[in-house]
């Protein structure tokens, strides 16, 4: 899942990204309220966590335009302002949630999966396609013939694969949608994935398999692994 975080206290914001890495989330950063209805247009994320105070635009102003925009995404204010006035404006605003700082890492990640929960694009636990499941509580890969883990980003492409099996998935919106828009890696790194994962589900004896679609990219459908 992806996740865009808007707060300008720099040292904050690269916390969160390291935290919600490691819960296996796929996070971009931004520092005003600007930029994150630039990315909130142009990408879809799973969930936005908004700082109230922000240069440029501040978090309600950024919410309300996302909003005007017709964007739905599950919307969570990270911010020092607790006052009961303040999270009813946030709320009525159109936020989905409203966490104040100083907070338990325990409590956000805990308020960002009831958030996905409730968006469209929530996942259940356990993901089925043919004989393979994907156990996002351990982050493993399994059938009848034993298991395999994944690793970060080999996760987060299989659960993009595996909630919507039949969908040609381009090079460029992988690397996009699993590294991020600001992201150094070179593209070949896609590719480098991919072979891993055709390698798992050929360990295990997938009855499904990564296609490429020449010209277009990558699908995942029934069929021998290759």
């Amino acid at each position: 899942m992806r996740i865009l975080i808007a707060e300008d206290e720099k040292e904050l914001a690269k916390a969160l990204k390291v935290i919600l890495e490691r819960n296996k989330y796929s996070v971009d950063l931004v520092s005003n309220g600007a930029e994150a209805v630039d990315y909130a247009s142009q990408i879809t994320y799973d969930a936005l966590i908004l700082d109230i105070m922000m240069p440029v635009m501040d978090g309600l102003e950024t919410l309300t335009e996302i909003r005007r925009r017709g964007i739905g995404t599950p919307v969570l204010f990270l911010t020092a302002k607790g006052e009961l006035s303040d999270r009813i404006l946030g709320l009525d605003t159109g936020a989905d949630d409203y966490l104040s700082k100083p907070f338990a890492i325990s409590e956000l990640l805990a308020r960002i999966r009831a958030l996905t929960r409730r968006s469209g694009s929530y996942a259940p636990a356990i993901l089925s396609f043919g004989n393979i499941r994907l156990d996002s509580g351990c982050y493993r890969l399994c059938s009848e013939a034993g298991s395999v883990r994944l690793n970060n980003k080999e996760f987060q492409m299989m659960e993009l694969f595996m909630r919507n099996p039949h969908h040609i998935f381009s090079t460029e919106h992988l690397m996009d949608r699993i590294w991020g828009r600001e992201s150094e890696t070179e593209i070949d790194v896609v590719w480098t994935n991919i072979g891993f994962l055709r390698k798992k589900l050929k360990q295990l004896g997938a009855d499904v398999q990564i296609r490429t679609i020449r010209g277009a990219g990558y699908v995942l459908e029934e069929g021998p692994g290759c």
